[in-house]
């Protein structure tokens, strides 16, 4: 069966960016520093695997408090904002990676208009496209400063697409909630999930029941699964 979407949406963390030494070190830190312990990666993919916790700000003060420590919302944001950007912009947020290199976007903006929706604030969000000097390649962004509901609310995609269809799009993300918000809008849906890694021996059965096309390793792979699916 051949599918050619004009539309692509991604996610950002996880499948445009690497985020394992930038949110998700953050998050480990931050807790730790309520906590008073360590904890360790592969709790970290329990509550991401969990719906609704999309928001890192969120995930952390959740986790903060079933660790038995009772600490509001603000405080967590706060410490978990410190740690990310640091003093004069050298915090956690240096270490995070690009993923999909310029020509690869290139070759993708050939096949379908290419569009965000991310989990992201917009300060975050630009700072990493810039960065990475990536922003031309997209039609469009949407933060989660833009929606009333964040995800797994299909706001986002429903937004980008402006009345279009979405059998005619695709949604490309790595979690449990992007994967809702992509089904709410009746809207396809691609797994980013490196192989052997946490993410996906935890998340790769549930992405798959939420109805998941594919599971790929690697943002990279996604152009030649789109030709493949063209039938060339």
């Amino acid at each position: 069966m051949t599918f050619q979407p004009a539309v692509i949406i991604f996610d950002v963390d996880g499948v445009l960016v690497d985020t394992r030494g930038s949110f998700q070190r953050t998050t480990l830190e931050t807790v730790k520093f309520f906590v008073g312990k360590r904890v360790t990666r592969r709790e970290l993919h329990r509550w991401k695997n969990r719906p609704g916790f999309n928001d890192d700000w969120k995930l952390s003060t959740a986790w903060v408090n079933a660790l038995g420590k009772k600490i509001e919302y603000d405080e967590v944001k706060g410490k978990f904002v410190e740690i990310y950007w640091g003093k004069n912009g050298k915090g956690n947020v240096t270490r995070e990676k690009w993923l999909l290199p310029a020509a690869n976007l290139r070759c993708l903006s050939k096949l379908a208009e290419l569009y965000i929706f991310t989990g992201r604030i917009r300060r975050e969000l630009d700072y990493t496209l810039d960065r990475c000097r990536c922003r031309v390649f997209f039609h469009g962004i949407v933060s989660v400063e833009n929606v009333k509901r964040p995800k797994p609310a299909p706001d986002g995609l429903l937004q980008i697409l402006n009345g279009r269809d979405p059998g005619n799009a695709l949604y490309v993300g790595d979690n449990v909630d992007d994967a809702l918000a992509a089904q709410a809008a009746k809207m396809p849906f691609v797994g980013i999930l490196p192989r052997r890694s946490e993410e996906r021996r935890q998340r790769g059965t549930r992405l798959r029941e939420l109805g998941a096309l594919t599971i790929l390793s690697d943002i990279k792979e996604l152009e030649g699964w789109l030709k493949r699916r063209r039938g060339r």
